[in-house]
Parts: C-alpha cells; structure tokens; sequence
C-alpha cells in the first residue's frame, strides 16, 4: 500500500471512513498530517502560518509530491542536508535551527567579486583627483614658505657680500659667545655656597697616605717577617699603584700574546713615535708600556733591528737621549750587518762621534750605498766628500748614484775622466753617456755617441743628442739626416715609434733651444700611425695643442709640414699666418704669405692679409704691388678694389682713389662701392658730386640704408632742414625696420621741433620695432636731456619689462638711480645678463668710483675682451689706465687696442666717422675719444 506522501495535491480527497471506525474517529490526532497542510486554513486563518508549520516542507519543496523524492541516492543526499522528520521539536528555536543548514557559498563569492570591482573604481576615481590634490598641496606649501621664509633664505643677500670680504676684515669679525637660553638657564640655577669644615676634613682624610703601621698589628705580626723598625715605610697609597700598573701591564702582554710569543709591530712603532709629545700622564703612561713590549722584543730576539731602532727613538721622544744612544749602540753590536740601525746610530752620536760610527758601519757593510752617501754628507769640504765617494766607488764601482754625486763635486776636466770610468762601470745607464758626451768636444762626442748606441742600440735620446751636436756645430744638413735614419733603425730592430712621445721630445728640444732638431723630428715623425683621411684634422689639431703650451717654434714646423702636404687648403695658410704674426718674424710671415699666395692665386683673403702686413710696416709700393697682382688674378673682386681705393686714400691720395673707385662703378660695383664714393667726394668737400652720388646710389640701391642715412646728414649739416626731413621720410619708407635710421629722424626732430616731436617719433619706431633696447634707450635719454626724471624713470622700467636681458638698458638703470641703490641695481643687472659687456663696463665704473682700483681694472679688461671691436670701452680702460697705472699698462692698452682694430660704439662711430678724423690711426682715435670721454661723461647719471 503506498504512503499518503505518494499522492499529488490534485488527487481527490479519500472517502469517509466507514461507519465501523467511528469509534477510533480520533487517531487522526496521532496520524502525521498531509503533505501542504496548514491548520484552520479552511476557515481562513492563513495569517497564523509560521516556520516551524512549514519547516517539515523545506527539505522536499513546496508543490513537490509525496515519494517522489528522485532516483537513486540523490534523495538521500537531500534527506541528509535538508530537514529530518524525526529530529525533536526544540521549545526555543522550534525548527529554525536547520532551516539555512543546506545553504552554499556563492553568495559570499559575488559579495568579493563586487568588492573588487567597487574597489576599483575607488583606485580610478582617486588617481583621476591625484593630480588635482598634488597639485593644491604643492600650491599651499609654496604659499606657505613664500609667506614663511627660511633663515638661509632672509640671509642670501648678507651671504653673496661675504665674497668681498678680505681675510683681514674676516678675521676682524669679533668670536660670538654662548649666549643661548640653555646656557642662561644654567647659571640661573648655579649658586655657590661655603663648603663646611667637616666635608673639608673628610676628603682630607681620603686622600690621605698612610705612612705607619697600626700598634696592634705590629705586635701581632712580630717576628714574622723583618722587623718593621728595619725596614723604611714608604707611600702605602704609590704602593697600591704601582702594583695595579705592572699587573695592567702583564695583562695587556698576555692579550697581546700567542701560546706564549709576544706579538709587536716595531715598524709600527718607528711610525707612530715620531709624531709623539709627551703632554699628559697617560701619554706618559703609554710611553711604560712601549718600553716594556720593546724591551721584551729586543731581549728575545736581539738580532732584530727594527727593535733596537724602535726602542732608541722611543727614549729619544721621551728625552732620554743618552740611553737613546746606548741601547741603538747594542743594536750595533748585535746587528753589524744593518744599514738602518748603523745610520740611526750616526743620526743620535754627537757631530764628534758620527763620524766614527758612520767609519765603523762602512767598515762592517762596504757595500751599504746609503752609508757612504751618509758619510760624504758628515763632510764639510768638497775635497773631504769628494774622497769619501771615490772610497765608496772602489767597493761599489757600479752605483749610478754615487759616480753623478762625484761628477758633481768635481770640475770639467775631472768630471770628464770620471765620466769615462764611469761609463765603463755602468754602460747601460743612458745619462752618463749624454753627460759625456755633453763635455766632449765635436769629435770625441761622436765617438762617445756612437759606443752609446752599441750598448744601448734601442734609446731614441741618444740619436735626438746627436742631432743636437750636429745642429750645435752648424751642420744643419745633418740634422734631418740623423732623425730620418734614427726612425729606420729604430723601426728596423722593431721598436714601434710612438707619435706623441716623439713631439714631447720635439718640444722639449725646442725649449733646449734646438730648434732646427724640433722641425726634424716633427718632419720625420708627425705622420706616423695617421690615416691619410684624418691627416689635416689631427696635425692642426697638434699645432693648436702645442700654441697653447707655448710652444711656438713646434706648432710653426708641424703647420710647415701639413703645407707641404696640403698646398692648396686656404684655412691652414690662414692658421700658420696668424701664428707668425703673433710669433714670428715679420720676414717668415712675408715669406709664407708669398708661399700661400702663389699657391693660391684666387683666395682674396691671402692677398688683402700680405697687403695689409705691408701696409702696416709702411712698405706702401709693396701693397699696391700686391694689389696689382691680386685684381690680375681676381679682377672682379670688389674686395680687391675697396682694398685699393683704402690704401690710397689712407696714404693721402683721393685722386686715385676716385679713379678706382670709378672703374669699380663701371664694372657693377655694389652699394659698398657708391657709399665709399661719396666718402670721398665728401672728405675732399665736394658736396654736389656727393649728393649726385648718393642720389644715383639710392636709385640702384634703394633698401641700403646707409647712403640713406649719409644724404640726410648731408642735408642736415648743410642746413637744409626740409630737405634733410624729407631724405629721412624717404629713407623710412624703403627701410621701415632700419634702426639707425629711426634715430636720426628723432634726433631731427627733437633738434627741429622739440622733445614732444621726437617723443612721437620714438613711439611709432617702437610700435613698428618692438622689443628694440637702442630706441627705448633713445626715449630715455631724450627725456634726460629736458630734465624729465621720472618719465625718464618710468620709460626705463617698461622698456626692461618689454627687454629683461637688454645689456644697454641694464647699465642705464645702474648709472640712473640713486649711489645707495647702485649695488642692488648692479646685482640684477649681474643676474639678467651676466656676460654683457655693457654691464661689466657699468659695473668698473662702480669699482672705480668706489676707489677699488684692482676689481675696476680687472673688470674693464673683461669688457675689452668680450667686446674688442666696441671703441667706447677701450677708451674708458685707457682714461682709467691713465689716472691709476704707469707707463707700461699704458701701452699695453693701446697695443692692445691696436690689433684690435675696434669700429662701433657711440662716442667712437661719432669720433672716427668725423671728416676731419677720416686719416688718423687707432692711437690718435682713442686719444680724442678719452678727451670726448671726459666732456661728456655719464650722461644718463643723476645724483642722489
């Protein structure tokens, strides 16, 4: 009979039970109820349902029909994980207890899937406001240190001005004391009171030395040991010490022992004693302990002398000189053999007795070189030491040492025979053999060098002396011909020939004053181990390294050799012209500007440097042979031709000049050409051909702007004023970006119409030319002249916000402002444009108002030679020079100035520009431009 849990919930209701069971009506009570039933339901009290109703339900389902509980053992698996019938109903916790027993863990997976992912998101969202916040933080820490300053920062101003500081003035500084509040807090709480008499008493009685034996105890000890009456009682108390001494003494021995053998370093010892002073009781106390450990050295091993030298200067820095002497006596004894103790022994004899101690060491070691040496040195006559060495040659007949001490005492004759002896006794030491060589006449020096060659068949110094001695007897064939056959010997027994080491012996024979050896060697050896293709690089690379060592007879005979290699390399011609300019002769110059002009016929700068130095030494007929020569070769060089047309006018001679200048019109020439024209149309004052000039100049050449500028200020010297407004309108139009041109149109201007005209002018230049210092210098110097200081002030401030490294501008500011505010002004000038010559020049004139003359002259030679061609300051050195130097840097000045050559600047350009100037040299241009330095000098400065 199936189970009641085998039916469906659509299965009818069974039927009644028969009449027959009515009396056992009431076994339903005890019977399990259905599968789904819920009490009272019928009736309609679904609201009292609870878990424990329902909790017999869990583990089939709900809808799942009685028995049918799945095939094989699953259901049984699903009987065991869900709810058991049979289990007892708890009163507490009803069924609850197994209601979630059969639940898994995915829900605790997609809980950490879901926390990764949320945590993801977090990290993204952060690192996307990370920037932001860093960029707060470092907003908020650079506002707070702006507004909180480091000690170090407040202090930068005062730390550059300790550079001025001379070691005078810095060891003037007054030593601060301890004035902290540490130190103040602790003499506050010091007091000082009266000691008491009983404390007093007390530390007496410690420190006390117990010099008798107490009654008791002597009569207790009578007859036991030597009667206390017999025997003196010294210091109990130094008793005690010296027993914990020595027994600190044997203890440091013993750690300083292995099985039994003491280990000491006496070397160490020599070392470290010579630097010892005995100062303090524990230096005292260490000097005990190292004459214990030495004397345990030299007692078990007396035949080492490291002890012995050890334990003599021991007593030697402890001021025992005479026990110095005796134990370094014993080393003696018992180490004869020992150069070391014998010469320790001289060192400590008195002057009488180191002579024979010093006998009795060479007698013990004959052979010993430093004893000798030492006994020489006891000498006070050249004669006695002179003997003294020749005895120690007779035992050591081969110490190079001692034959070069003898051949310094002795004269040229002797030193000659000694040298021979010497030779025999050490034939392959290379110096003896040059030194007698050196001593020996001509032929006997050949001879010599020759047998030098047998023994020492592999020394390049030995040829290199020979082609001295040739060179030194005027055989300056010879001279190449040994150092050519030096390489092939010397290649031939395979000795490699390093380059490097043979121009260091190049150079070297230079300097000895072998000069045509030098341009041997070089010849012979500068090619050796360079590829054909880094020849020119690596040998101009060797004279430019050898002109900076000061070699200059080197660099010229490598430059010689690249030439002769390379005949047609215009810039290495070029090199080696200006090395003999600076270095050479002025004939060798002449000689090599030939050179490189007949090998090269067409390079124009060769020809204009060979006239040039021809002119310059006053050969005139010289420089226009040259001239001639070159517009043969070069006829359409209007370098040449300009070249020309300057000699003759220079040398006085206009008329030729014209006529040069006119074939150079004719064949094209450029606008360089039509502006020398007019020069000398106007320098002869011929002002309606200048002005046909200019004119004609401007038709061919409208955007030049000089011949613009010269028809103006032709115009303008005249006193044609329209005209020369209406040449500067002109001029404006074709050149609207000329600045020089702006200036003169504001010069006109002010000069015509006043300040407010110019002032307009200056405006529009600056408008159509922004960030230009000369017309913002312009404006403020104008605004000077009406006495206009503080627009003046303000025109300079907005023109260094507008140009912050302008040079000019920068010492504008410093000559404009206040003598208090100088400095300041200089050390931003220093920061914005440090290598300006400008400023460096602004900056001496501070110097040298300031009295600071070293600093002043220092730096106007800066400004000179950052700014050689700026004539301004070479005649702002010069005036210096002349109020606070002397003669020779009065010269030098104007040497310098010279080769310089200098054609800008605005004093200068108005000086050298001037008709009546057009023919004075360098030297009478800055002569005029000091006196002009001096009429108007400062301009812009305005006194506190």
């Amino acid at each position: 009979m199936a189970s009641p849990t085998a039916t469906t919930p659509s299965a009818p209701p069974p039927p009644p039970p028969p009449p027959a069971a009515c009396a056992a009506r009431y076994d339903f009570l005890n019977s399990k109820p259905p599968p789904n039933y819920v009490a009272r339901l019928g009736r309609g009290a679904a609201g009292f349902t609870t878990r424990s109703d329902i909790g017999p339900a869990m583990g089939r389902g709900r809808g799942k029909p009685p028995g049918d509980d799945g095939d094989g053992d699953g259901g049984g698996d699903e009987e065991e994980k869900g709810y058991d019938e049979n289990q007892k109903f708890d009163e507490f916790e009803g069924n609850d207890a197994g209601l979630f027993s059969n639940a898994g863990h995915d829900d605790e997976d997609d809980d950490r899937e879901a926390d990764a992912v949320w945590e993801g998101i977090d990290r993204r969202m952060d690192s996307r406001r990370k920037d932001r916040r860093e960029a707060r933080l470092k907003q908020e820490i650079e506002r707070y240190r702006a507004s909180n300053p480091k000690i170090t920062e407040q202090f930068a101003d005062l730390k550059r001005k300790l550079v001025d500081l001379s070691a005078q003035e810095w060891e003037s500084i007054p030593e601060i004391g301890d004035y902290s509040l540490r130190r103040n807090k602790k003499r506050r709480f010091e007091s000082f009171v009266p000691v008491p008499d009983t404390l007093l008493e007390k530390a007496r009685q410690e420190q006390g030395h117990v010099t008798a034996l107490d009654p008791k105890s002597r009569a207790a000890a009578a007859g036991a040991e030597t009667p206390w009456a017999q025997t003196p009682v010294t210091d109990l108390t130094a008793v005690g010490e010296g027993r914990g001494t020595v027994l600190s003494l044997k203890l440091d021995r013993l750690s300083d022992s292995v099985f039994g053998v003491t280990i000491v370093d006496p070397r160490g010892y020599l070392t470290n004693l010579k630097s010892m002073k005995i100062t303090s009781d524990a230096e005292i106390s260490d000097i005990k302990k190292a004459r214990l450990l030495l004397k345990s050295v030299i007692q078990t091993n007396p035949k080492h002398p490291p002890g012995w030298i050890a334990a003599a200067r021991l007593e030697e820095v402890a001021g025992k000189l005479q026990v110095a002497r005796q134990l370094i006596q014993r080393g003696c004894e018992e180490c004869p053999t020992n150069e070391d103790v014998w010469l320790k022994a001289c060192r400590l004899a008195s002057p009488d007795e180191a002579k024979a101690v010093i006998a009795r060491g060479v007698k013990e070691i004959p052979n010993s070189l430093k004893l000798w040496l030492q006994a020489a040195k006891l000498e006070t006559s050249d004669l006695n030491k002179s003997r003294v060495l020749r005895k120690g040659l007779e035992h050591i007949p081969d110490s190079v040492r001692l034959w070069k001490s003898v051949v310094e005492l002795a004269n040229e004759e002797d030193a000659r025979l000694l040298l021979h002896r010497a030779v025999e006794c050490c034939p392959f030491h290379l110096e003896l053999w040059l030194a007698l060589a050196r001593l020996e006449t001509y032929d006997q020096a050949k001879k010599v060098l020759n047998k030098a060659k047998e023994k020492l068949p592999k020394e390049p110094a030995i040829w290199i002396m020979a082609a001295k001695l040739e060179e030194a007897n005027g055989n300056t064939e010879s001279v190449n011909e040994v150092i050519e056959r030096s390489i092939k010997t010397l290649q031939g027994k395979g000795l490699g020939i390093d380059r490097e080491a043979w121009l260091k012996e190049a150079e070297a024979a230079e300097h000895a004053g072998s000069v045509m050896t030098c341009q041997a060697i070089v010849k012979n050896t500068i090619g050796v181990g360079v590829d054909d293709e880094d020849r020119k690089r690596t040998w101009v690379a060797d004279a430019e390294e050898c002109k900076k060592r000061g070699s200059v007879d080197t660099a010229p005979a490598i430059y010689a050799h690249a030439l002769s290699v390379f005949k047609f390399k215009k810039s290495i011609w070029l090199k080696a012209a200006q090395l003999e300019k600076r270095h050479g002769t002025e004939e060798s110059l002449y000689i090599l500007l030939s050179k490189a002009t007949t090998y090269n016929r067409h390079a124009e700068v060769l020809w204009l440097m060979y006239a040039k130095e021809k002119w310059l030494a006053g050969d005139v007929p010289a420089a226009q042979t040259i001239l001639q020569e070159a517009y043969a070769y070069l006829p359409n060089s209007e370098e040449i031709w300009l070249a020309a047309f300057k000699l003759e006018f220079e040398n006085n001679e206009p008329e030729r000049a014209r006529i040069l200048l006119s074939k150079a019109r004719e064949r094209g020439g450029t606008e360089r050409v039509w502006m020398k024209s007019a020069i000398v149309e106007r320098g002869l004052g011929n002002v309606d051909e200048e002005r046909k000039l200019l004119e004609e100049g401007l038709k061919l050449f409208p955007s030049f702007f000089k011949l613009w500028l010269m028809l103006g200020q032709m115009e303008d010297r005249l006193g044609h004023v329209a005209k020369a407004k209406e040449a500067n309108e002109n001029a404006l139009k074709h050149c609207p970006s000329c600045i020089p041109l702006w200036l003169s149109v504001a010069n006109l201007e002010e000069k015509i119409n006043g300040l407010r005209k110019s002032r307009a002018v200056l405006t529009m230049a600056r408008k159509k030319n922004p960030a230009t210092p000369e017309l913002w210098l312009a404006a403020v110097r104008a605004e000077l002249r009406h006495r206009n200081k503080k627009e003046a002030d303000a025109l300079l401030a907005k023109a260094l916000q507008e140009c912050p490294t302008s040079g000019i501008l920068w010492a504008a500011a410093i000559e404009m402002v206040p003598r208090p505010q100088r400095k300041a002004k200089s050390s931003d000038a220093i920061k914005r444009c440090d290598h300006d010559p400008h400023v460096i020049a602004a900056l001496a004139k501070l110097f040298w108002h300031d009295r600071k003359f070293d600093k002043a002259r220092s730096w106007l030679n800066r400004a000179v030679t950052l700014a050689p061609d700026i004539g301004d300051f070479w005649a702002l050195y010069y005036k210096f020079e002349l109020q606070h130097g002397n003669a020779d840097t009065h010269k030098d000045v104007v040497q310098r100035c010279v080769a310089s050559e200098p054609k800008h600047g605005e004093r200068w350009q108005a000086i050298a520009k001037a008709v009546e100037n057009s023919h004075l040299s360098i030297e009478a241009l800055l002569k005029k431009a000091v006196v002009a330095l001096g009429q108007d000098e400062n301009p812009n400065a305005v006194d506190p």
